[in-house]
């Protein structure tokens, strides 16, 4: 081979050899859990109680970076948008989000969320419940996202209202309908009409603590069928998981440890796969 061929040959097998070496240097890394800062939401973004946590940023060349953000009842992002779109994994509670000029939609846990490029938008949880989702977006020439003013209680409450029409129209039928309305169509009615509409309805007591009473109640019972269904409620209606475990613990020195064991797992399944 002639010098002046084998020259540059060997300064780009040099090089190559370099980079790959270079690749190889960089290995896994774990954040451990506990070494990850909690930092609360900036007011300048954010409307409420807000919590980040677990931030994760890909190393260059890749450009991913993301968040837990964790959003009190009726705290919310302001409006906002992300030059490369941004995904949203929802992870527990119940949720808002919203475009620009767009009705309002209700997301939950399970739930994943595209916002396309330069939209204009927010999200945040409902009036009643805490929201947690994982949030991805991706830097473009150093900027992932652009803020804009906050949204305001009229804007919130509005687009409330709306998730909850939306949710409402999709469902078509009630619950007890679906349960028990073809055998027994009066029962389901005074179901719907009597128990939810009106007694659940009645301002002395808030719903949250309706539906800790009625939990409680069917955990004396022992009715895992019944409480299964309730549970779900109380989280849609405020009550958080810890809240319920501390009850059904509490119950098993009133109400016996087999009714509280039943409780338990009842709860464990609630929570692991919750209903849409």
């Amino acid at each position: 081979m002639k010098p002046m061929i084998a020259m540059p040959l060997a300064l780009i097998l040099l090089a190559s050899t370099s980079a790959l070496a270079g690749e190889a240097a960089q290995a896994i890394r774990i954040d451990r859990q506990r070494a990850q800062q909690s930092t609360p939401g900036a007011a300048g973004h954010f409307t409420g109680q807000v919590r980040i946590d677990t931030p994760f940023k890909g190393e260059a060349p890749a450009r991913a970076y993301g968040a837990n953000v964790t959003f009190a009842a009726g705290a919310r992002t302001a409006w906002h948008s992300h030059p490369l779109g941004q995904t949203l994994i929802v992870t527990k509670g119940t949720g808002l989000v919203q475009r620009w000029g767009d009705p309002a939609e209700t997301i939950r846990k399970g739930d994943v969320v595209w916002i396309p490029p330069r939209q204009k938008h927010w999200h945040g949880a409902a009036p009643d419940t805490a929201m947690s989702h994982i949030a991805i977006v991706e830097h473009l020439d150093g900027k992932s996202a652009k803020w804009m003013e906050q949204v305001s209680a009229e804007q919130y409450g509005a687009a409330a209202a709306e998730g909850n029409d939306r949710t409402e129209k999709s469902a078509g039928t009630s619950r007890a309908q679906e349960l028990f309305g073809e055998v027994a169509p009066k029962f389901a009615e005074l179901t719907d009409e009597v128990l939810y509409a009106d007694v659940w309805e009645r301002p002395e007591l808030s719903k949250r603590d309706r539906s800790l009473i009625t939990v409680a109640a069917l955990v004396a019972m022992n009715r895992p069928a019944q409480l299964k269904s309730h549970l779900g409620l109380a989280v849609k209606n405020g009550v958080t998981e810890a809240e319920l475990i501390e009850t059904i613990t509490h119950l098993a020195f009133y109400a016996g440890w087999p009714n509280s064991v039943t409780a338990v797992m009842t709860a464990k399944e609630v929570f692991d796969h919750p209903a849409p």
